[in-house]
């Protein structure tokens, strides 16, 4: 099982851009399915994206063209670019990862991290 930490959150305006990083320990990140989920408030938690241990990528409707997922397997860590940030983006940024290592929409973890907060202002 892998420990996942969060990170790259903050306070920004409407249009600028966010880098989140998951750092990951363990050396089986590689082939990890690796997700991230967030949650606004007053909402239920939903996915953003995911990317399989191959690489190949998957995006919730709403974020698509928005949001880049990718992952450095050298560096065990995960991240999450997200340009033109809009206020609805506003929520805790969740990392997870699946050892299947490959894409389900069905997948929702039990465990969580603390997560990144992102917050954006009008």
């Amino acid at each position: 099982q892998v420990q996942l930490v969060e990170s790259g959150g903050g306070l920004v305006q409407a249009g600028e851009s966010l880098r989140l990083s998951c750092a990951a320990s363990g050396r089986t990140f590689s082939g990890y399915a690796m997700y991230w989920f967030r949650q606004a408030p007053g909402k239920e938690r939903e996915f953003v994206a995911a990317i399989t241990g191959s690489g190949r990528t998957y995006y919730a409707d709403s974020v698509k063209g928005r949001f880049t997922i990718s992952r450095d397997n050298a560096k065990n860590t995960l991240y999450l670019q997200i340009i033109s940030l809009k206020p609805e983006d506003t929520a805790v940024y969740y990392c997870n990862a699946d050892p299947r290592g490959y894409y389900s929409r069905s997948y929702y973890p039990e465990a969580w991290g603390q997560g990144t907060q992102v917050t954006v202002s009008s």
